[in-house]
């Protein structure tokens, strides 16, 4: 089996969805808030993300890479989000207006969390939040299981105080 990182794309794609998914689902129930989620998002000129989390704008633009290729989707990642905050101004009125969006870029095993303003990008790059995936993660009551759980749960808490931060 091998860990996540020597899976193939659409495997890691999947993990990364239900993260996103649940997050979701969890922000729903908390704030009565209608959220999507749109795959394969493509922005007019600022490329491809692997996932836009919307309300009544753009909230979160998600980018799901190899760890090789980490420094192409953090660059994606921003450009992304550059043109999420654009789209976001030009529809929203002066008064109700926020000044920043989130971005995700992960590998799936490492969850990096970006804050986009026209000023500058803040980054939890020297700190990402890690989610190790073993086969031995599969064993009931085994310490790496409780990590699987206590790390997942670590991403999902960050992921719904974003999603609750902007709805």
């Amino acid at each position: 089996m091998g860990t996540i990182d020597e899976s193939n794309e659409t495997i890691c794609c999947e993990y990364i969805s239900t993260i996103l998914h649940a997050c979701i689902h969890i922000t729903r129930k908390l704030t009565g808030k209608n959220i999507s989620i749109y795959p394969q998002f493509d922005g007019k000129n600022a490329g491809r993300v692997n996932y836009v989390i919307n309300a009544s704008e753009k909230l979160i633009c998600v980018t799901g890479g190899k760890q090789h290729q980490i420094d192409i989707e953090f660059a994606q990642n921003v450009t992304q989000c550059n043109s999420a905050y654009k789209t976001n101004q030009k529809k929203r009125k002066a008064e109700e207006k926020h000044d920043y969006i989130f971005g995700i870029v992960t590998t799936t095993t490492a969850w990096y969390f970006l804050l986009y303003t026209p000023d500058g990008i803040s980054c939890t790059s020297r700190n990402p939040l890690n989610i190790r995936f073993v086969e031995s993660a599969l064993e009931e009551g085994s310490e790496e299981e409780k990590d699987l759980h206590k790390n997942v749960k670590r991403v999902m808490e960050v992921i719904v105080g974003l999603l609750k931060d902007r709805v």
